[in-house]
């Protein structure tokens, strides 16, 4: 598994994954499984999209900047 953050690729209108300060996932797509860091644990989930992007069963406002491993 790799580890990186959450961003947003405003050019491909995608959240992606950046591992490095040149190493990025490619952009996700809807259903996209991956673990989140919350709360000190890391979770299973999928990443969805509806008004906005969300990842299924993580509350949160906002994806940009979130500690995920695919």
């Amino acid at each position: 598994m790799r580890q990186g953050v959450l961003i947003y690729d405003h050019d491909t209108d995608r959240m992606d994954i950046r591992f490095d300060l040149d190493d990025y996932y490619g952009g996700l797509h809807c259903g996209t499984s991956m673990e989140v860091f919350v709360n000190n644990k890391w979770v299973p989930t999928r990443i969805e999209i509806n008004d906005q992007w969300y990842l299924v069963g993580i509350k949160t406002g906002n994806l940009i900047g979130l500690r995920v491993r695919i």
